[in-house]
């Protein structure tokens, strides 16, 4: 009966984080808050899919969203505490690749 109670859990996290792009947008901020042109850099990913996965992680408070007021406004993006808790999960998954891809 417990199973039953923890898949839509599951599910719901594995739609989150098994998206395309969104690990590795995690995986990069694990580095620490990083601005919207450094991550697209990073990633071989367009700036339209990148705005939208940042959104939806922001949606999910994986992902913050800091502005600046400076001219020119500066943004940058970090992982709260709910997306760092995701590191642990993140490495072993990098470790598993290292080992078996």
């Amino acid at each position: 009966m417990k199973e039953t109670a923890l898949c839509p859990r599951l599910a719901k996290a594995m739609d989150l984080i098994g998206k395309r792009w969104t690990a590795l947008i995690i995986y990069q901020l694990l580095s620490g808050p990083q601005r919207f042109n450094a991550i697209e850099s990073a990633l071989p990913i367009s700036g339209r899919l990148l705005s939208e996965r940042l959104k939806e992680l922001e949606k999910e408070g994986v992902v913050e969203r800091k502005v600046y007021s400076e001219v020119p406004v500066r943004v940058e993006y970090s992982l709260t505490p709910k997306g760092r808790s995701l590191e642990g999960a993140v490495r072993e998954i990098e470790k598993w690749a290292q080992n078996w891809t």
